[in-house]
């Protein structure tokens, strides 16, 4: 282990002198993957430092054990026990950093959120959820942008699909894979009792082009008149698109945009992402044979999160966290919950290794 961080380190010294040359500054492009590679070595490059700082302190602490003076001593002896305390910690933290990197973990994200049982409250809570995503993209800096949607008649979504860009969306949000349970009272409930629902979660990666080869004559690409509920949502020309490719059985409609051509780019986006995401399932499945053990393992008939709102209680059931904070965390504050799941996510891998 060690080895290999000081061959980071060295990795990471040069290509700080890299640069620092003038013709590597003058090649952008060079200079950006350059940048971004040294950028992404710093805080393990910094760990391994303050850990061999750690160490040269205890070794000249040990030189003072044998000093004359007993109250040196002592002190030696107390420094010495307080840096030997803090070395597992470091050990853990090197594990964690040089478990292997998920190579879709910088990409943006398609996140796919689908009323599931419960009528009108499901998809009410479909919205809730999606509004919870955007809140916390919000904090984080993201973009969210809808591609498509399919707005209920009780003002919730049947189904909302939205591209989420910025930096490391997927590696925050790919644990949120599955079925989300509501329990709440329905405002038109007037007895005041707690209804069960729930909504489904899908989180892909987004497909660019050298991820995923999608030919022409796999596809059927089918355009109609959109449909809506009326004013700015009549479409009086044959704008929506519907898209299947045809060896998968995949069909993606979008009908939000008036121009037919900017429906079909989204409708492609999203298609691209769901064929990624299929064949990434596929891969897993052949790579692990427990798929149960792993965090987020993206299967939608697991429920892994249910949402308490008399009792103000979110419980992630993956990891056993339970939070008594629903309305911060609806209002996007998830980084209780987030956090925990990538800690799991890598003590799982720790453990395989």
């Amino acid at each position: 282990m060690f080895a290999k961080l000081e061959s980071l380190e060295k990795k990471y010294l040069e290509l700080e002198e890299s640069l620092s040359r003038p013709e590597i500054f003058n090649d952008q492009e060079q200079y950006r993957k350059l940048a971004k590679a040294h950028a992404d070595l710093r805080e393990i490059v910094s760990l391994f430092r303050s850990h061999r700082a750690l160490q040269r302190e205890m070794a000249e602490n040990r030189q003072l054990l044998h000093d004359e003076d007993p109250e040196i001593r002592t002190l030696a002896q107390e420094e010495i026990r307080k840096a030997e305390a803090q070395l597992p910690r470091f050990v853990q933290q090197f594990k964690v950093a040089l478990l292997p990197a998920d190579p879709l973990d910088e990409k943006n994200t398609l996140l796919e959120i689908r009323a599931g049982t419960g009528g009108d409250e499901a998809s009410l809570f479909a919205a809730d959820l999606f509004r919870m995503y955007a809140h916390y993209a919000d904090l984080q800096g993201w973009k969210v942008e809808i591609m498509s949607e399919s707005p209920s008649e009780s003002g919730g979504y049947k189904e909302i699909i939205c591209l989420v860009t910025g930096s490391k969306v997927y590696s925050r949000l790919k644990y949120e894979a599955g079925t989300h349970r509501v329990q709440r009272v329905p405002a038109t409930d007037a007895q005041g009792r707690i209804h069960t629902s729930a909504a489904t979660v899908a989180v892909m990666p987004e497909a660019e082009e050298v991820d995923v080869e999608i030919k022409p004559d796999d596809l059927r690409i089918d355009i109609y008149r959109a449909s809506g509920a009326g004013g700015q949502h009549v479409n009086k020309t044959e704008s929506a698109v519907r898209i299947t490719h045809i060896s998968t059985g995949t069909v993606v409609t979008c009908q939000d945009e008036r121009s037919q051509h900017k429906n079909k780019a989204k409708a492609m986006k999203v298609l691209a992402s769901r064929i990624l995401a299929t064949e990434r399932e596929r891969q897993h499945s052949e790579i692990s044979a427990d798929r149960k053990a792993q965090v987020g393992s993206g299967d939608r008939s697991e429920r892994i999160r249910t949402y308490n709102f008399p009792q103000g209680r979110c419980t992630d059931h993956r990891i056993n966290l339970t939070l008594y904070s629903l309305d911060r965390i609806m209002a996007g504050e998830m980084a209780p919950l987030l956090e925990p799941l990538a800690t799991a996510a890598q003590a799982d891998a720790l453990s395989a290794q």
